[in-house]
């Protein structure tokens, strides 16, 4: 049922009410009774579907007992307790269905408050999600440029490498002198003596020392 047809009802079981409180004209008080009886069971259905039996069961159960009061009074012949249990009844009615749309505004306020929070909690996950992939990318993008700066260096090495002459291998020259004294000539010395026998004794002078001189020389 729509909100339309729950609050025509109310309206005009409250327009009922307000009539009830000014002087009769040419109703009696018995008609009167059933008027607010009729208005007070308007409220109540309307209450009912709006679901305070269940949110507010309280005020829905007085607001029967109120109605269940003037239907004995007017039962009873008791006219005028009759309308006035039914006005309370009516008015018991209203706060349930007040309490109910505060009560269903909150719970809408609450949904919505937690829907945006919800959404929000999604976006700012899409937006890490979004971080984390943007970082990952530029270190793999850091990592490509490093290889492809290691690659260009490797290649300019060898490139240098195959232009540059390669050195000529050492030469080593060694050369040995040997250096060494000229033999001293002998002298022969005779000795006579008479009726002796003579001896010839050379004298002979040592040989200078021989000298090595080694010389070495590298050539590149």
């Amino acid at each position: 049922m729509t909100k339309t047809k729950l609050v025509a009802p109310l309206l005009a079981a409250t327009a009922m009410i307000a009539g009830f409180s000014a002087p009769a004209h040419a109703t009696g008080k018995a008609e009167r009774a059933r008027q607010a009886i009729a208005a007070a069971q308007a409220k109540i259905d309307t209450a009912e579907q709006l679901g305070t039996a269940e949110f507010r069961p309280g005020e829905t159960a007085q607001a029967k007992a109120a109605l269940a009061h003037a239907q004995e009074n007017l039962s009873a012949g008791h006219k005028p307790e009759a309308i006035d249990d039914a006005i309370h009844a009516s008015a018991l009615a209203d706060t349930a269905i007040g309490m109910m749309q505060k009560h269903k505004a909150e719970m809408a306020a609450r949904q919505s408050a937690a829907a945006v929070a919800n959404a929000q909690a999604q976006a700012d996950a899409a937006q890490q999600q979004a971080d984390a992939a943007n970082a990952r990318a530029d270190v793999a993008t850091a990592a490509a440029q490093s290889s492809a700066a290691d690659a260009a260096a490797a290649r300019q090495a060898a490139a240098v490498a195959l232009t540059t002459p390669q050195p000529a291998p050492a030469t080593v020259e060694t050369t040995v002198t040997t250096q060494g004294a000229a033999r001293a000539p002998v002298k022969k010395v005779t000795v006579r003596k008479v009726a002796r026998r003579t001896t010839h004794t050379p004298v002979r002078t040592a040989s200078a020392a021989s000298t090595v001189i080694t010389t070495t020389r590298v050539t590149q």
